[in-house]
């Protein structure tokens, strides 16, 4: 019996060898890919021979063994060695926004006519004849074109790989972009690359592609044929030598060998023909519209979803959900109402919509002077209107009447009432009419009762924008007397309390009162904070000129002592304010409420989890903590209140629920008058009309003009002798049709007025005929250090003309700036005449980033070429359009490789779903919230990362950072 040294692993084999055991011993032969004598061995290493391993372009060794690897833009051949181009356009169309054109080793984006590649190489941008040097189709660079004054207006740079000609406008290939358009090998000589091919390999007539040697002799012989038969047999020698190993066996994607010849496969989204070779794309559209919601697109090798206006695509990449514009920052000024699709911007009353989403005030005294007899004034959401020295408003607050006011119109009083209740003193204030509550906030609130004497001083409501002429000058000086109290651990809050019996004390015209509840802290750390409040009283008592100063003396003195009685109740919590028959505490001991439980503020009620207001035609209870129907005889017009308002008459008695002084009843109605405003009642003598009801005039049609009948309700029943079209108004002294002027319009045929511009806003020019021809001038200004946006002014409707808007952005040190356009609409049929221009500073000559005077609802992201941007916008006489919202965000230097390597790359914009994340305003704000501050990405879980963005878009992200963060890995 021989020992078996192998078996036993008593053989001196080296690691790398194998040993065989013989009769009599046993050898030792090195592994492949070593050499040696079996006892040692060592690599050998492949990629050393002339041949490069067989490899045609890189040959890594490995211990054993080697692989070949192909540059960037060719894939590896299944014989593992050549190279094959990988055709990009295939993928997305390369990321090109019109034409891609596959070339060896890389792809080229081409546009259409009218149209030149911008910077990015990827997006096209349309040729203008004039305007900006970089925007004219004749600029003449091949690839980027730089604004450049002083040098013929631009200068011309190449993309990467490739070198600026002589000529400085054209750009010459080298090696370094594509392998040079080689296949195999490249050389960079003076008139460019010139290919060369591994020595198993021929290079092809097309000088840039290599075949096998053998089927190079036989495409040559082939143009020698001289019979059939040779032909015939070349045919079956082809047939014999296909192999994926020369021309991928001829195989459009997948070539694998097999004892049959080569078989081809396609991959995902793709069919094999029925000449086993060729794949055709699968238009997975076809079928169930590919399981998209709205919208399928067929691409090369997939498909995409899209969804239309006013939705997005969610992460499945399939299903489209209602954008909800109501939850996003700034949609609108007042109301915002969320539709599928869309949305609606509201007002409130007393303003007026314009630019789509903004609220102006409306200047009702332009509408006909508000309907008021006399002067009007207008306000912030509402007007008032005036009368003439020693006459008072009439009850419908539009008409004026004599010093001795009509019985019907007199006002309850407010009363204060003080009494001694077990030793302290309680004070009481009822306010049977004129009040107004507003909840300022949840600890703080102001109230008031009455008319002021002198207008002015009631809450902030009812100020006037211009001070009010009084209409008291009949009335001496009133007396008043402001007092602020504080009062310890309360809380200012209304809360309802039991009945108790009142005296009379003393009637006062106008009260305002205002509680505001601030924590504040004692001292010593641990000690809690203490709740405090302050309440400030202000009395108005009106006086006749004919009472004696004795009078006024004992008045004053009475009010004083009122007022230090009230103190002390105060102090004692014992001040206490009717409404509607119920007593409220005027601030009260922070209660502690459950937890879960909601509370509103009052005047409000719980609705479907929110606190809404009591709206017009009810009032808060506070004993039954809802909202209550006016009774009939008083009415409401302003919400969340905590009483009504006793009806002028007690006639008609009116209706229950009414919301206006007109539904109290008992008035006459619109085109009738009375002495009071109170049935019975004339119509309208001939040449004169009303609109409203309850009124004690009628308005005269004015230049002798007569209406057809009696009763009439509106300008137009007067017989004019023009009818004027809408953005005109009839001027009755002349009997012409006059235009409105700027900054008015009229939506009306036949109106004898122009109403004002809501707000801030004016018109282009005069003639406007609606609403929508207001617009807000507004623009410019410097802008924040780490986010933000300028937009067009009146965005997001249409720009106003002739507006040259100015803003500045300077980051802070060591940060640049990053700026998304998610769509611009300016004219293109104006001929530059709207220009949005980004550049280092106001000089011309200055760094210019981003230049534009045209309509792209494609988005494009950027970075600043200079460290400050200054911004201007520009608009002519000519046509408007939307405009522009443009975010920014200002991020760390460290990172400017990182961010130019997104921003650059044509899979930003390929797909539409990519785009679209550029044009929500919810996923830019996340991004550039990170941006600006990269520790706020841990705000954002995974699973939200993940539900906010499309897969495509966080494997690009992903695969950019990753590069960046381990560059040599």
């Amino acid at each position: 019996n021989y020992a078996d040294e192998c078996a036993e692993g008593s053989d001196d084999c080296h690691i790398d060898a194998l040993c065989q055991n013989t009769p009599k011993s046993y050898n030792c032969i090195c592994k492949p890919g070593y050499k040696g004598d079996g006892k040692q061995c060592e690599d050998m290493d492949e990629c050393e021979n002339d041949y490069n391993g067989g490899c045609v372009h890189e040959c890594i060794n490995i211990p054993g063994n080697y692989r070949c690897t192909c540059y960037d833009g060719f894939m590896l051949a299944h014989d593992g060695h050549n190279c094959l181009d990988v055709d990009e356009c295939l993928d997305n169309n390369g990321g090109c926004q019109q034409v891609c054109v596959n070339t060896m080793g890389s792809y080229e984006c081409l546009c259409t006519e009218g149209f030149f590649l911008s910077d990015n190489q990827h997006t096209c941008i349309h040729r203008s004849d004039d305007g900006m040097n970089c925007m004219n189709k004749d600029h003449g660079c091949a690839h980027i074109c730089r604004e450049a004054p002083g040098k013929g207006g631009v200068s011309c740079e190449c993309r990467p790989g490739f070198e600026l000609a002589k000529n400085q406008k054209d750009c010459t290939l080298t090696c370094n972009y594509g392998n040079g358009g080689c296949q195999h090998t490249c050389d960079d000589t003076d008139t460019g690359p010139v290919c060369g091919c591994h020595q198993k390999y021929a290079l092809h007539s097309d000088s840039k592609t290599c075949i096998e040697k053998d089927e190079a002799a036989i495409e040559s012989s082939e143009f020698n044929a001289t019979s059939v038969a040779d032909v015939d047999k070349r045919v079956k020698r082809r047939l014999l030598m296909e192999t994926c190993a020369v021309n991928n066996g001829g195989c459009d994607r997948t070539c694998k060998d097999t004892a049959t010849g080569v078989r081809c496969s396609c991959p995902v989204g793709f069919t094999l023909q029925p000449d086993g070779k060729t794949c055709k794309d699968i238009d997975e559209c076809q079928e169930n519209n590919g399981g998209c919601d709205h919208f399928c697109r067929n691409t090369v090798g997939s498909f995409e979803c899209s969804c239309q206006k006013g939705h997005k695509l969610l992460t499945d990449e399939r299903t489209c959900q209602d954008i909800d514009e109501c939850s996003f920052e700034r949609t609108c000024d007042h109301t915002c109402i969320n539709y599928p699709g869309s949305f609606e911007c509201l007002c409130n009353k007393g303003f007026i919509l314009y630019g789509l989403t903004h609220c102006g005030d409306i200047d009702e005294c332009s509408i006909n002077n508000g309907s008021c007899e006399y002067g009007c004034i207008n306000t912030q959401g509402s007007y008032e209107c005036v009368c003439p020295p020693g006459q008072k408003l009439h009850w419908n607050k539009k008409d004026c009447i004599g010093g001795v006011s009509h019985s019907k119109a007199v006002s309850p009083r407010a009363q204060l009432t003080c009494t001694k209740s077990g030793g302290a003193e309680v004070c009481s204030l009822s306010c049977p009419s004129n009040a107004l509550f507003l909840a300022d906030s949840e600890n703080s609130y102001t109230l008031s009762c009455g008319v002021p004497v002198q207008p002015g001083k009631a809450p902030q409501k009812r100020n006037a924008t211009t001070a009010l002429p009084t209409c008291a000058d009949m009335l001496a000086p009133p007396i008043k007397q402001k007092a602020r109290f504080k009062i310890k651990d309360a809380k200012c809050h209304l809360r309802p309390r039991g009945q108790f019996p009142c005296t009379d004390d003393c009637q006062v015209t106008f009260v305002n009162l205002k509680c505001d509840s601030s924590k504040k802290r004692r001292r010593g750390r641990k000690s809690p904070s203490k709740e405090v409040s302050h309440i400030t009283a202000e009395f108005e008592m009106e006086m006749k000129e004919e009472e004696t100063k004795t009078n006024e003396i004992m008045m004053k003195q009475k009010l004083q002592s009122a007022m230090r009685t009230l103190r002390k109740s105060i102090n004692k919590q014992q001040f206490y304010i009717q409404f509607s028959g119920t007593e409220y505490e005027v601030a009260q001991k922070p209660s502690r409420v459950p937890e879960g439980a909601e509370t509103c503020s009052t005047g409000q009620v719980l609705r479907e989890g929110k606190c809404v207001s009591c709206g017009v035609g009810t009032y808060y209870s506070g004993e039954q903590e809802q909202c209550v129907q006016c009774p009939p005889g008083t009415y409401q017009d302003t919400v969340g209140q905590l009483s009504c308002e006793p009806c002028p008459s007690t006639e008609g008695q009116g209706v229950a629920g009414a919301k206006n002084v007109s539904q109290c009843g008992g008035q006459c109605p619109a085109g009738h008058f009375s002495a009071d405003g109170f049935r019975p009642c004339q119509p309208c003598a001939l040449g004169s009309y009303q609109p409203e009801p309850g009124r004690v005039l009628c308005f005269p049609c004015g230049g002798g003009l007569m209406t057809k009948y009696e009763g009439s309700v509106s300008f137009r029943d007067c017989e004019a002798k023009v009818h004027c079209a809408p953005g005109h108004y009839y001027n009755s002294s002349t009997h012409r049709c006059i235009r409105c002027p700027a900054g008015t319009y009229q939506s009306e045929f036949g109106q004898n007025y122009c109403i004002t511009c809501p707000g801030n806003t004016t018109t282009d020019f005069d003639g406007a005929t609606n609403v929508s021809h207001c617009k807000n001038q507004l623009c410019g200004g410097e802008l924040g250090e780490y986010t933000g946006y300028i937009e067009s002014p009146n965005y997001p409707g249409d720009y106003p003309s002739n507006v040259d808007c100015v803003w500045t952005i300077n980051p802070p040190h060591k940060r640049r700036i990053l700026i998304v356009v998610p769509e611009i609409f300016l004219p293109i049929e104006d001929e530059c005449g709207d220009v949005l221009v980004m550049r280092k500073s106001a000089v011309p000559t200055s760094i210019t980033t981003y230049e534009t005077c045209q309509t792209y609802e494609r988005p494009i992201a950027f970075t600043s070429r200079s460290r400050k941007l200054w911004i201007q916008f520009k608009s002519n006489e000519g046509n408007s359009g939307k405009g522009f919202q443009v975010p920014y965000v200002t991020y760390d230097e460290d990172y400017q490789q990182l961010i130019e390597d997104i921003v650059r790359d044509g899979r930003l914009y390929a797909s539409e779903n990519h785009q679209e994340i550029l044009k929500d305003k919810k996923l830019i704000k996340a991004l550039f919230d990170v941006l600006a501050h990269p520790q706020n990405y841990f705000k954002y879980t995974a699973q939200e990362s993940k539900e906010m963005f499309p897969r495509s878009f966080i494997k690009l992200l992903r695969s950019k950072v990753t590069r960046f963060l381990r560059p040599y890995k």
